[in-house]
């Protein structure tokens, strides 16, 4: 499965500066990891975004947004973001911004 490599290319020159990203493929596309936790990630043209628990359900009622359930079973925390919805840059921050907040908290894997 092809992922849509220019929204991968925002979301790097978003958070390539972070101190402990790495980026692997996963989910027929790639994931961006902060200290070895799934940050963010891009599947076909829509973004994962891992909000946590807590976060989920408010996130799941903004716009462009459906549970996560790849494996035919939701994956809590975590929120597909569809990539119309990111076409401004100040949406695809805020998106990471609420990952970020999240997996902050924690470990480092």
């Amino acid at each position: 499965m092809a992922y849509d490599e220019h929204l991968a290319e925002r979301i790097r020159d978003e958070v390539g500066d972070l101190p402990g990203l790495s980026a692997k493929r996963m989910f027929g596309g790639i994931a961006f990891l902060l200290h070895g936790n799934m940050l963010v990630g891009v599947t076909g043209d829509d973004m994962i975004a891992r909000v946590g628990p807590d976060a989920a359900e408010a996130c799941l009622a903004l716009p462009g947004t459906r549970v996560f359930d790849m494996t035919g079973k939701v994956m809590r925390g975590w929120v597909v973001v569809d990539g119309s919805a990111l076409d401004e840059d100040s949406g695809l921050t805020d998106w990471i911004g609420r990952a970020r907040e999240f997996v902050e908290t924690l470990p480092p894997k």
